[in-house]
């Protein structure tokens, strides 16, 4: 089978610059040429990568993009561009799989393969202009419900294929929870819909006394270029951790898979308080914890709930309450009082992870590709 798959115009492949889509694309890619099969990746042009190379068996293009702009009528304009430049490099394919907003609505030469969109994030009225794509493939059900709620006509197309939990660059199985230090982890892109303001106070406000003898590591960028909330928002974080400022780090992204594994495993509970209702779709990172036996801390935002239950495989936080702030201190002290309960939630949470491996992830994947390209109906569509 011939894949093409086009990423957006903001964030490069490799991932040097973060990007939970890229990263999860990537790892799927490898694993789709792994099995005999045919793999187009099309993604913004950096300086530090050749215009086209192959690598680990994919064929990469690279288009010229730009950085992430604070306006998003601006960044839609800049889609607009990338994906008129991503049209004239497309090659042949059977299926070419793509998460920008306008190449669905452009692409219309059935040589170029059944259109696959991902909808990475919640869709905020667009779907109703895809009618043209064979599938509508959505991380969580969550997300399908959002389409089917946008485009009640094109329910029919949607489909749950998760993302696959990154692959461990270690042989070795993730350390006992009580052997770690007493760390509390926040890994993701420091923005206030990301909720880290939450974490910081809610930690702070238990430095000297719950928290007195545990760290709290924040990784992740502040940068907007990186989709970060800007040095204004970093500044009024570390402003709230001045009370703890002994026991809160602030590293800075990490985008090296080695370092980035070795915090996960370092630490005993992740804690990801999103609150971006229509933003977040899936929640790959408190996945990638999971992975690394690492218990977890969500928000009650629906996408979680596909894998994570609370007091089973993880630990779920109103973020809606009257006190946010106050709830997540609350939950975050209950957890961390029961080392009996957090090794046990951590291990099942370890189990739970294992539904979401690249190669189980990667049979939904193809499964699907199958069924697009043998249905006459859905492949009609894409005429």
């Amino acid at each position: 089978m011939k894949i093409t798959i086009v990423l957006g115009a903001f964030l490069p492949v490799p991932t040097t610059m973060g990007g939970a889509v890229e990263k999860v694309w990537l790892n799927l890619a490898a694993e789709f040429v792994r099995r005999g099969h045919e793999v187009v990746m099309i993604s913004r042009a950096v300086a530090s990568s050749p215009r086209e190379e192959m690598a680990d068996g994919v064929r990469h293009l690279r288009v010229r993009g730009f950085d992430t702009p604070r306006s998003l009528l601006w960044l839609k304009f800049l889609d607009l561009i990338y994906s008129v430049r991503t049209l004239s490099v497309l090659p042949e394919a059977d299926i070419v799989v793509t998460n920008t907003f306008w190449l669905p609505l452009f692409l219309r030469d059935p040589s170029r393969g059944r259109l696959y969109v991902h909808v990475a994030r919640f869709p905020k009225g667009q779907m109703r202009f895809y009618g043209r794509a064979a599938r509508l493939q959505a991380p969580s059900t969550a997300v399908v419900r959002a389409i089917a709620a946008q485009a009640p006509a094109l329910a029919f197309k949607t489909k749950v294929v998760p993302n696959p939990a990154p692959a461990s660059v270690t042989t070795s199985p993730p350390p006992a929870l009580a052997t770690r230090e007493r760390i509390i982890l926040y890994v993701g892109r420091l923005h206030p819909e990301k909720g880290v303001h939450l974490l910081v106070t809610a930690f702070a406000a238990g430095a000297c006394t719950v928290f007195a003898d545990w760290k709290l590591m924040i990784v992740g960028p502040a940068e907007e270029r990186l989709g970060g909330g800007g040095e204004s928002y970093l500044a009024s974080l570390k402003k709230a951790a001045q009370t703890a400022s002994t026991q809160v780090t602030f590293t800075g992204p990490i985008f090296d898979s080695g370092e980035l594994e070795r915090s996960f495993r370092a630490a005993r509970l992740f804690v990801y308080p999103s609150l971006a209702e229509r933003g977040e779709s899936f929640g790959l990172a408190p996945l990638e914890a999971m992975t690394h036996r690492c218990a977890v801390v969500v928000s009650s935002l629906e996408c979680f709930t596909d894998f994570v239950r609370e007091g089973e495989t993880g630990f779920i936080f109103d973020h809606r309450a009257k006190d946010p702030v106050e709830a997540l201190r609350e939950k975050i002290e209950k957890v961390l009082a029961h080392d009996s309960l957090l090794g046990r939630v951590a291990e099942e949470g370890y189990r739970k992870s294992a539904e979401y491996s690249v190669p189980r992830v990667v049979d939904r994947f193809l499964s699907d590709f199958h069924s697009v390209m043998q249905d006459s109906h859905v492949g009609n569509t894409n005429r």
